[in-house]
This record gives structure tokens, C-alpha cells and sequence, in this order.
């Protein structure tokens, strides 16, 4: 069991469940797209956020990532990060069939890739954390590799988003922040100048 710092919200109680067993620290449910409308959970875990830091784990699927910006726009200024798990396609051994988009959520994923998203996102786990650095990758840094501004940008991103393991569905600022929280600038620049 880690000890994680911050609190962490996820879509189901599935999913909550696959997270405290990896993890020491308090997990919110949404209850899917209920939970978005519910004032009081949205107190809740502004509260939580205030107090420890909140990290946002949802599906990588469409679905996930309506959520996932409803509750950022709902806590936007608060203390909160960003964990994504890869795009993995299969099902749940609790499912007849696969999802609408085919892809396994948090609950499906294996532990390893669940504290390797915790600590991707800058999470405070077993008492290190991961933060950004001082000369972080910027836009320009992306039209520079050819990641944006450009024909062929969104085929390039796709395959820099897979090769990374996050999922498709990352827009264009969650794209540079991931980056952020991976690698230095120095190393984004060495390893994707010459795309």
C-alpha cells in the first residue's frame, strides 16, 4: 500500500475500489455523470482539494474526459492534478462486453500503470513527488517538433500520445501539461526536434 498525499476522484466504484487497494488516501466517486451535477460532492471535493490536493483519474474513453473537464471547469483555481491512464483496448472480467469505445477504464488497469498515472500527474506518493520544471516545454516548442501548427500535426500527436502512453482524447493544453510532468524541455527537445 503507497501513501499518496493528495485525495483522488474517479468515474465509479469499481474504480475506487482497483485505487484503494494501491493507495492510502481518500477516494471520491462520481458516480458518472451524476456526480458532476451534485453540489455537494463538487464542495466536497473543493474541500478536499484545498486541504491535500486532489487528483482527477477518469476513463481515457469520450465519456471520461466529459467528465474529466466538468469537474476541471467545476474546481478550476483549486488544487488540482491530472492523472491519465493509457488507451488499452479490451474488457473488464466483470463485463459481458467491452465498452462503447472499446477501451479498458481505471478499473481494468493494472496496478503498475495506475501509480505510474498517479506519479505522471505530479503526485506526492510514499512522500516523493513529481513537479515541473523551471524551463518547462512550451507551444512554440510544439510547432517547433511539428506537434502543432501543421498538416500533419494531428497524426504526429497521435503517435507521440501513444508511444507516451496517454490516451487520444487529450486536448491540446492536458497534451503540453503530460509533457510537462514526463520530461524536461531539454529532453523534448532532443528527443522530438527532428520529428
Amino acid at each position: 500500500m503507497h501513501r499518496l498525499k493528495q485525495a483522488v476522484v474517479v468515474e465509479g466504484k469499481y474504480d475506487a475500489n482497483a485505487l484503494r487497494q494501491l493507495v492510502d488516501a481518500p477516494v471520491f466517486e462520481t458516480g458518472g455523470f451524476r456526480g458532476i451535477a451534485d453540489r455537494e460532492l463538487i464542495a466536497l471535493l473543493r474541500a478536499a482539494a484545498r486541504a491535500r490536493g486532489l487528483i482527477i483519474l477518469t476513463d481515457s474513453d469520450g465519456a471520461g474526459f466529459v467528465i474529466r473537464n466538468r469537474l476541471k471547469s467545476a474546481l478550476s483555481g483549486e488544487n488540482v492534478l491530472h492523472a491519465y491512464i493509457p488507451d488499452v483496448y479490451g474488457k473488464e472480467r466483470r463485463k459481458a462486453a467491452p465498452g462503447k469505445e472499446g477501451k479498458l477504464g481505471v478499473e481494468g488497469m493494472r496496478p503498475e500503470v495506475l501509480l505510474a498515472a498517479l506519479k505522471n500527474a505530479g503526485a506526492e506518493l510514499d512522500g516523493e513527488s513529481t513537479h515541473e520544471t523551471a524551463d518547462p516545454i512550451t507551444k512554440a516548442d510544439l510547432y517547433a517538433a511539428g506537434l502543432s501548427g501543421t498538416p500533419d500535426a494531428h497524426t504526429r500527436r497521435t503517435a507521440l500520445l501513444r508511444s507516451l502512453g496517454l490516451p487520444e482524447h487529450l486536448g491540446a493544453n492536458a497534451f503540453l501539461q503530460a509533457l510537462r510532468l514526463l520530461m524536461t524541455r531539454e529532453e523534448f527537445i532532443e528527443r522530438y526536434s527532428n520529428l
